[in-house]
This record gives C-alpha cells, sequence and structure tokens, in this order.
C-alpha cells in the first residue's frame, strides 16, 4: 500500500516554499516517502509593519504552529534564525538540515568598499545596521521590508545604492548572481542559525518526529544549538543586537559572539571552544562572559 503523503505547511513567499521544496525533496530522496506542501499565509506576510515592531521572531512562526496544532499539517519548515530561541515544549526540531552558507551578502552594483560617502544601504536587521555602522559609519542605513525580489528591486530601481541580506536565501533562489560581495564572519557576524532551516513537528507526534530524523545534520544541530543558547542568555539581559557564529571540525566546537551597540561603535566579541555534545552549555558559557564584559550595558548611552 502507498504510503499517505506528509503534509509540509510553508508560507507563501518564494523563499520560503523554495526552501520547503528543498526539504520535501531531501525527505523523499531518503525514505521514499511523498511529502505535499499546504501553503499557509502568516501574520507576518501580510502586515506592512516593521519587523522589529512585531515583536521580532515569532510573526512567521505562529500561523505555522497554528496549523500544527490543528493537525492540519504534519511538520513545518522556518528560517532558523526565525525561530524563537525559547523552547515551547508542544513542538520538537526535528530535524536541522545541513546548514548552507552563514554569510551575510551585499546586493548591488558596488562592492562595500566602494559605495560613496552618504550611500543607501537597506537592511532590516539592527544586528547588520550595527555591525555595518561600525565598518562605514559615513553611510546611511535605511530599514527595508518585504520579499527579497521586492528588496533586489529597490537597487535596481536606484532608490537604494545596496542591500545586505543572507547569502543562502540569495542561493537558494537563484539570485546569488546579484551579490556584489560576501561579508566575511569577522566584518559581520551572522545572526544565530543563519543559513540554517529548522523541521518542526509536535512532540506528540513521535512516529513523524522519528522519520524526519533522517534528514538531521549532527554537526549544523550542534554549531546552531551553541548559537541559539547564546542568545536566549543574552536576550534576558541585552536588546543590542547580537551576531554569532559556530563551527562544528567533528571533534571541537568553536563558538565566536558579539554584541554591538545600536550605533555600531562600541562591542563586546568573545570566542569559546568546547565538546559538540556540549553545545548549549558552550553558549551560555560564553555569553555569560560577555555580560561580565558589559554586552548588557552596550543598549547604554548611544542608543537614544
Amino acid at each position: 500500500m502507498t504510503r499517505p503523503a506528509l503534509r509540509l505547511g510553508t508560507r507563501r513567499s518564494l523563499l520560503a516554499t523554495t526552501q520547503s521544496q528543498m526539504v520535501a525533496d531531501a525527505y523523499t530522496a531518503r525514505t521514499g516517502g511523498p511529502v505535499e506542501l499546504v501553503g499557509i499565509t502568516t501574520y507576518g506576510d501580510v502586515t506592512k509593519a516593521h519587523l522589529a515592531q512585531l515583536g521580532g521572531t515569532g510573526v512567521f512562526v505562529s500561523a505555522l504552529r497554528d496549523e500544527l496544532l490543528d493537525g492540519e499539517i504534519d511538520f513545518a519548515v522556518h528560517s532558523l534564525k526565525d525561530l524563537p530561541t525559547a523552547q515551547d515544549p508542544r513542538f520538537t526540531l526535528a530535524a536541522l538540515p545541513a546548514r548552507h552558507d552563514h554569510r551575510d551578502a551585499l546586493v548591488g552594483p558596488h562592492k562595500f568598499a566602494d559605495l560613496a560617502p552618504g550611500a543607501r544601504v537597506g537592511t532590516g536587521s539592527p544586528r547588520r545596521v550595527a555591525m555595518l555602522s561600525a565598518l562605514r559609519p559615513d553611510l546611511e542605513y535605511v530599514p527595508i521590508r518585504g520579499n527579497a525580489d521586492t528588496r533586489i528591486g529597490k537597487v535596481t530601481s536606484g532608490e537604494l545604492d545596496a542591500i545586505v541580506l543572507a547569502a543562502a536565501g540569495l542561493g537558494r533562489i537563484g539570485r546569488d548572481a546579484e551579490i556584489a560581495q560576501i561579508f566575511e564572519t569577522d566584518e559581520l557576524l551572522p545572526a544565530p542559525g543563519q543559513g540554517a532551516l529548522a523541521v518542526e513537528c509536535r512532540t506528540d507526534r513521535t512516529d513523524i518526529v522519528e522519520a524526519l530524523s533522517v534528514l538531521d545534520d549532527p554537526a549544523t544541530r550542534s554549531a546552531v544549538t551553541a548559537e541559539r543558547a547564546l542568545l536566549n542568555a543574552l536576550e534576558a539581559g541585552c536588546s543590542a543586537p547580537v551576531g554569532a557564529f559556530a563551527f562544528d571540525d567533528g571533534h571541537t566546537l568553536n563558538l565566536t559572539a558579539v554584541v554591538v551597540s545600536i550605533d555600531g561603535r562600541e562591542a563586546v566579541r568573545k570566542s569559546a571552544a568546547g565538546s559538540p555534545s556540549e553545545a548549549a552549555n558552550l553558549g551560555r558559557l560564553l555569553a555569560a562572559e560577555m555580560i561580565a564584559e558589559g554586552a548588557d550595558r552596550l543598549m547604554g548611552e548611544h542608543s537614544h
């Protein structure tokens, strides 16, 4: 008998459906089991408010989680950086597939160093604004939102001189030809979890948790677990922009993180290494060291 298709809930944007289809194809390739995509419109997709005002990460996630709870879909795929770091016991990260490029990319006709003073650079991320301001305080950083096509259109039309987006997303939708420059992590540390996808289902659906585990990449899981544990520990005492990147080479997990004041003038940057099996602990310890060095104060004098 043929297995019924697993229903995969996805946001309707090009990037979300592309990412979801990649996961569906990988699942079918490994198990032979069919997957059917179910498009869902989230509040984050329809509102015109800026993401920072919406409370950030959870806006794209809650509608998909509602469908999971209602049993309308069997699992969902999120960009991991959209997923709140606080664990909700009703849901399980059944798989964290191998991560794509974790870095940030500049889209536009010129490299970052070649932008004229006063050039307008668009980004919806306070983290990117703070870190880019540290590199080039002479540029104007403009908040933007909308899907990748909409954002790239603002450069093509001349409304903006450049935009900064995640390299992974541009690659997934086949727009990497428009990348002028990829920022290395010593220039711009990515958002925790950037470039990684999260495959989530209900904790009580142990059959689906088990089925999806074939997609999990252990090195990605340990790296993003450390990054997200660090973010979670910092969020308690710090609303300043956070960048973090961890790499598991099979023996050692190396984690680097930075907290930057909004204006980019001050930063606390630290690294640590440990065992991949202690990923969450490594993240929490590094966060505590950063707070001890004043990371939680970086919202201070300059942010008004």
